[in-house]
């Protein structure tokens, strides 16, 4: 036990530091690429706010802090659909698996693919198009393991692969998540979590799309040409979250000695400390009715902007909601669930999300 605290302990301190050489920098706003790994591609924690740092379990854990992966009772299927901006003719397929590992081991994979539609090619001399049409692929793919260490405390990590690409020029590189989780208070109301994500190598694009033929005016001889392309880093940034469960009306189970909340309030906090745009401040409430019925809200503040909608770095103006409706399938403990959540953007139309998810 005392090797485990000491492990953790190292573990916030290193996260930490790293996060003070980066988080909060304006200067640096704007340089980051591969800026898709910020986007949240689960239902749940998008009505949330993200604020879900410290409570937020299985498989939508992957995104925020992957010690809440280590929640997963045996197996988790999850499928979403974003309409991303509405009226951007974007749109996020996501899918992922979790499978329990023995005791305490979990495993998670993910997969978020985002569909732009067709692109009309355009060149200098037809800066009209009418040469066809171009379709960008981005797509991430997260594996990743969290281990409870007690029934206190829990930890994983993720490997997150990327990939950005059109017809002629990619980009690929390689990120990773890692946090942890501290559970505590009577019946475990009182959640804590840290997490550092997206912490990774530089990524460069390359192709054929970079070369280009110049011809010598002088001597009339052709040669192929390449493009010199920079080096761009990974939005990486650093979550730090709380949440407290409030029981509205519960009852003591007798056989297993636990209570069981008829009605329950979530209210969570967390704090975003990001590398290359503003600091984020985020808070959530979510009510539960036998955890049948969800109904949740979240609110996102900029540091140096705080309230003013117009000065922000991001689409977002703060406000998201959600609900979700789970149905339990027999007696093994296996349910169905429906989520949906709308997040409040500046331009465009704002974010739908709907996802379903079946818990075996």
């Amino acid at each position: 036990m005392k090797n485990m605290k000491l492990i953790v302990a190292l573990f916030v301190a290193g996260v930490l530091s790293v996060a003070n050489s980066y988080a909060g920098n304006e200067d640096r706003a704007g340089e980051a690429g591969a800026s898709q790994l910020l986007i949240n591609p689960w239902v749940r924690s998008a009505g949330f706010g993200g604020a879900n740092t410290a409570s937020a379990i299985g498989l939508e854990a992957m995104n925020l802090n992957v010690a809440g992966l280590a929640y997963t009772n045996k197996t988790e299927l999850m499928f979403t659909h974003k309409n991303w901006l509405s009226g951007s003719e974007t749109k996020i397929n996501s899918f992922g698996l979790t499978q329990k590992l023995g005791e305490a081991g979990v495993l998670g994979i993910s997969i978020m693919s985002m569909n732009f539609g067709d692109i009309d090619i355009t060149t200098v001399d037809l800066p009209e198009g009418g040469v066809g049409t171009f379709s960008p692929s981005y797509l991430n793919f997260d594996i990743g393991y969290a281990k409870s260490f007690s029934d206190r405390i829990s930890g994983g990590i993720v490997l997150r692969i990327v990939s950005e690409s059109i017809s002629n020029v990619t980009s690929r590189g390689v990120a990773f998540n890692a946090g942890v989780k501290y559970v505590t208070g009577e019946n475990d109301r009182i959640k804590f979590g840290i997490a550092l994500n997206n912490v990774g190598p530089t990524m460069k694009a390359s192709g054929e799309g970079l070369t280009f033929t110049n011809t010598d005016i002088n001597t009339n001889v052709s040669s192929t040409q390449e493009r010199r392309t920079s080096a761009y880093q990974l939005p990486s940034l650093l979550n730090i979250g709380a949440s407290y469960d409030f029981y509205l009306a519960a009852t003591k189970d007798s056989s297993s000695n636990q209570i069981k909340a008829d009605h329950r309030l979530t209210l969570a906090g967390n704090f975003t400390a990001n590398s290359f745009t503003n600091d984020q401040y985020r808070l959530g409430l979510e009510y539960g009715f036998r955890n049948m019925f969800m109904l949740r809200a979240g609110y996102i503040i900029e540091s140096t902007t705080w309230f003013d909608s117009a000065k922000r770095t991001t689409a977002y103006t703060g406000p998201s909601f959600g609900g979700s409706f789970v149905a339990p399938l027999g007696k093994g403990g296996a349910t169905f669930g429906i989520h949906y959540a709308y997040e409040m953007t500046e331009r465009f139309n704002g974010t739908h999300s709907i996802g379903v998810r079946l818990d075996l």
